[in-house]
């Protein structure tokens, strides 16, 4: 074999790595200018944000040409949202489910007419067990195919 060189390599070489290290001053000049840019770009959009803003505010159409409005029609306020329509956003989940809660909790315990010329009553569930442990639950009559055939397997067995 000869000593020829194969690319940037001697043949003789004991492998090969960088033999020069990366100069720290580009990696900082990098992120100073990172940072710069950054910050110049947050403050044109800040600077677009308020003259969108402002520009909104002072040109914002009142709600009718006929009243005017000192407060900002942006904001909503209780009274405006009860007159958008049905389905509205909750303002509070647990609060509205506690409520149907307890609606539920007082119709199971009160008595209530669901049909007065039926004669149909709510009664409170508490009620409604202790008669089904004194009275027993309601059996309908057997159909008549169903009597022979109930007959049969129980003597079969």
């Amino acid at each position: 074999m000869t000593n020829q060189p194969v690319g940037n390599h001697q043949a003789g070489a004991h492998g090969s790595y960088e033999r020069q290290d990366m100069n720290p001053r580009g990696v900082i000049y990098f992120f100073l200018a990172l940072a710069v840019f950054l910050v110049v770009i947050y403050a044109i959009a800040f600077g677009i944000y308020r003259l969108l803003d402002s520009y909104n505010h002072a040109n914002q159409a009142t709600m009718s040409p006929m009243v005017v409005s000192e407060a900002d029609t942006r904001t909503p306020t209780d009274k405006d949202t009860k007159a958008f329509p049905e389905p509205r956003l909750e303002k509070s989940e647990p609060e509205r489910v506690l409520e149907l809660v307890t609606i539920e909790d007082r119709q199971l315990a009160t008595y209530n007419w669901l049909d007065k010329d039926k004669g149909v009553v709510q009664i409170p569930i508490d009620r409604a067990i202790d008669l089904i442990v004194q009275r027993g639950l309601p059996v309908r009559p057997a159909a008549k195919g169903q009597e022979t055939e109930q007959k049969e397997g129980g003597s079969a067995q």
